[in-house]
């Protein structure tokens, strides 16, 4: 079969203007719930976009872990080439492919840095193997084999074998402060249902959004 071949049907039904709620925090939560409900694998994994300073656009999946409307939260490396981007140009975008529920969301808005309390209470809440890895690996470095990652984990567990593991200093979290949302609903012969949410401008209208929709 050609790849061009490849297509199928978006039946689950469409999206309008009355089924939104007024607030995108709102209706991201409504839409996450129910994706976790519907059993979908990895509901919180999201792809983080960031350009690196010539220009060069890059995409990664991370997981969500934690969402409101103070922003969507994730944690990296703080010298990976995620982070080194963001240093750059905060400006990103996040994207939730559910595709079980032939939804998208699509997010725009800035990155900033979680404060140091921030990244110990969530560190210390990860399990033990977990934190290991962290410092384990100097994510996006390269290296010359995959042993030496491993010896480097199995060094660090037998040096924390009984004691409480530090937050490394170039580990953390960032903060997603949208300026932008999308959700999108696949609908019958490619006439899928999409909508932006934009803030309002205007003293009187702060702290609300504007929403319109798109053609497919």
């Amino acid at each position: 079969m050609k790849l061009s071949d490849i297509r199928r049907e978006y039946i689950q039904g469409g999206l309008r203007r009355k089924d939104l709620m007024p607030s995108p925090f709102h209706q991201f939560d409504y839409w996450l719930q129910q994706a976790i409900d519907a059993n979908i694998s990895d509901p919180t994994a999201m792809t983080v976009a960031t350009v690196d300073p010539d220009g060069q656009p890059f995409q990664r999946i991370v997981l969500l872990k934690d969402s409101g409307e103070h922003g969507f939260i994730f944690y990296t490396n703080l010298g990976s080439r995620k982070a080194q981007h963001i240093e750059h140009n905060n400006r990103v975008s996040l994207h939730f492919p559910w595709h079980m529920l032939e939804r998208q969301v699509h997010i725009t808005g800035r990155a900033q840095k979680l404060s140091a309390m921030e990244n110990l209470k969530y560190f210390s809440s990860r399990p033990k193997d977990s934190q290991l890895a962290a410092i384990a690996s100097h994510q996006s470095q390269r290296i010359s084999a995959r042993g030496i990652l491993e010896g480097k984990f199995l060094e660090l567990k037998q040096k924390f074998a009984k004691g409480e593991i530090p937050v490394p200093s170039f580990w953390g979290g960032y903060r997603v402060v949208p300026e932008s949302f999308e959700f999108w609903q696949g609908g019958e012969h490619r006439l899928h249902d999409r909508f932006l949410y934009s803030p309002n401008e205007g003293l009187q209208s702060e702290g609300t959004w504007e929403i319109n929709r798109l053609a497919p």
